[in-house]
């Protein structure tokens, strides 16, 4: 990866007030245990998970059902870096748990290329398909939630 010295590894950010609601941030636990992981399999250093350089600047309501449009409009200017210095020049790697539209990891990976990220990849558990229907399912509703939405 381009960059000085090995990637750095950041969470998606949750805002302050959802961190409390919830207790956790599920993309800074996976982010923890894809390291730990990459550790014991590989036997050498291993990149850092850091969670002091991108924030989430403000609330945002959940994305579930917001058209893409609504969702990328959602997020805009929600994330900012707080250590632009620690990113500058740097590849970084964006965990997230889920990708549906692609719009938080596109505000993250917009904010660290402001700050001069020399390169931003997102790494996601997994990825929402709801253009991909259970064909397979014997009634007529091939929607994702059985609510006649086509998409999360």
């Amino acid at each position: 990866m381009e960059g000085s010295g090995s990637p750095l590894i950041i969470p998606v950010p949750l805002h302050p007030s959802r961190r409390r609601e919830r207790g956790f941030n599920q993309s800074e636990m996976l982010a923890v245990g894809m390291v730990r992981a990459l550790g014991k399999l590989s036997g050498t250093a291993t990149p850092k998970v850091v969670n002091s350089c991108l924030q989430r600047k403000r609330a945002t309501p959940p994305q579930t059902g917001l058209s893409v449009f609504a969702r990328h409009e959602n997020l805009r200017g929600a994330f900012e870096v707080v250590k632009p210095d620690a990113v500058r020049q740097r590849a970084i790697v964006l965990i997230d748990d889920v990708m549906t539209t692609g719009a938080t990891l596109s505000a993250c990976a917009r904010a660290l290329q402001r700050a001069g990220a020399a390169k931003v990849l997102g790494l996601t558990l997994a990825r929402a398909t709801p253009q991909f229907p259970d064909l397979t399912r014997a009634d007529s509703d091939n929607t994702v939630d059985g609510l006649g939405r086509d998409s999360t």
